[in-house]
């Protein structure tokens, strides 16, 4: 079990181009961007009708999309729908809804759990056994996992749930990547029974994060309890436009899974050209973890390519989806760059 007595301290992710440009000064650019594991096939835009600017969003807009995100991740209706300006403002919220005790999350996972978590008021530790979940009064589970892929599988989830509602307590499983993931293993629609809160999000599948939506799927007095929190208008007017009809874009979503496990075994391909070995990962992001991965980084960041370091673990790296050919040839040709240097200079860690 680890401790995480800083918890609350802010925390590095990827994606940060003003870092990349002053960790790699020298790079090419503009960066091709592989460190955030978001799609880089957006959902297309389209021109938004005035009104979705001029006006305040309207309550049965809201519903209309609660409606629609119910039927899209199998929730059991509406009302167990409580949609938000991203999940990351979800998450101290959900962490309060129970008084401050013993929180643990399954890790090592996407840290704004356990910073969350801290803020709520909890004493937070992260680890590494699934069974030591059952003695928190609050579990979370990234599944698929974040940033490994690691899936755990629904039958063990409901059982720990069971467990923890026993008890009053709550298990939440962030499903941030479950668009892409065996979707029979998802909790969206065993909400009912309380004790579970789903998290869903929107931006990183659909390629629109600056969008700023994500959900939480939870029995309906919960649901209730968190919209109550987030206050009138939470969801803005450009955000229900595009949740809506993106969400009941059911076509677009099925050609898009295709899509993306395509590029993601393209992206195998290549790094197995170069004798990089992937150990895990989704449909939006391949996971390494060898010991020149920090070589690795800062070859490719001198390059212009960014991928997701983790200064923690610097034989870990998460590489995203390359969005074009120009992207895949710039990849390609800076890890032919990284083979070829030096053994003693390919293992050599970057000053982060």
């Amino acid at each position: 079990m680890k401790l995480l007595s800083g918890a609350i301290a802010a925390v590095d992710h990827g994606g940060s181009l003003g870092r990349a440009s002053a960790l790699f000064p020298h790079a090419p650019q503009p960066f091709v961007d592989l460190s955030t594991g978001i799609n880089p096939h957006s959902y297309p835009l389209f021109e938004l009708p005035a009104i979705a600017l001029s006006r305040l969003p309207e309550a049965a807009q809201l519903r209309e999309l609660a409606e629609i995100a119910a039927s899209a991740y199998g929730a059991p209706s509406a009302a167990h729908v409580a949609a938000a300006p991203g999940t990351q403002i979800l998450l101290p919220r959900v962490a309060s809804l129970l008084r401050p005790g013993k929180a643990l999350v399954l890790g090592p996972t996407y840290a704004e759990h356990a910073r969350a978590a801290a803020i709520a008021g909890h004493a937070v530790a992260e680890v590494g056994d699934f069974e030591a979940l059952a003695e928190a009064d609050l579990a979370v589970v990234v599944n698929p996992n974040n940033p490994d892929g690691r899936v755990i599988e629904k039958a063990r989830l409901l059982d720990l749930a069971a467990r923890l509602r026993a008890k009053g307590g709550l298990l939440v499983v962030d499903e941030a990547f479950m668009d892409v993931g065996p979707i029979e293993q998802s909790l969206a629609g065993d909400v009912g029974e309380g004790g579970i809160v789903v998290l869903r999000s929107f931006g990183k599948f659909f390629g629109l994060a600056g969008v700023r939506l994500g959900f939480a799927l939870a029995d309906q007095l919960t649901a209730e309890r968190l919209d109550a929190q987030l206050g009138p208008w939470a969801v803005a007017g450009p955000a229900l436009e595009y949740g809506i009809r993106a969400l009941s874009d059911a076509k677009w979503q099925a050609e898009m899974r295709q899509r993306l496990a395509q590029d993601a075994g393209r992206l195998d391909a290549l790094l197995g050209r170069f004798d990089v070995p992937v150990a895990g990962g989704t449909g939006l992001f391949r996971y390494l973890s060898f010991p020149g991965a920090s070589g690795l980084f800062s070859a490719l960041g001198s390059s212009g390519v960014l991928v997701r370091h983790f200064a923690e673990r610097p034989q870990v790296l998460r590489f995203g989806l390359p969005g074009n050919e120009a992207e895949w040839q710039r990849l390609e040709s800076a890890l032919a760059a990284w083979a070829i240097e030096p053994d003693d200079f390919r293992s050599k860690r970057p000053e982060i």
